[in-house]
């Protein structure tokens, strides 16, 4: 089991090399795999009501994330997490 939990902070390198803070928004579970749904700080705190772009990364040991890199399982995570998603809003009517 991760010790990734929502809120967690944690900075990884961009497509250009650059340093970037992602933040966790959820977690899923997909064939025993953790998975975390995250996105850019920088995007997750600004105050607009402009979407924010979310990506999943995998959780492996404690806290290493890593990008999933094959169609089928971001499939299988996205669908995973957005029905989690409508569950919750079913929950909260």
């Amino acid at each position: 089991m991760s010790t990734v939990q929502v809120g967690d902070v944690f900075s990884m390198d961009d497509e250009n090399g650059q340093e970037v803070e992602i933040e966790v928004l959820g977690l899923v579970n997909v064939d025993e795999t953790d998975y975390a749904a995250v996105a850019f700080s920088e995007d997750v705190q600004d105050e607009s009501k402009e979407d924010i772009d979310v990506f999943f990364l995998r959780i492996e040991g404690e806290e290493e994330l890593y990008e999933i890199e094959e169609d089928a399982e971001f499939e299988r995570v996205s669908q995973a997490f957005q029905q989690l998603q409508e569950q919750a809003a079913e929950d909260l009517n």
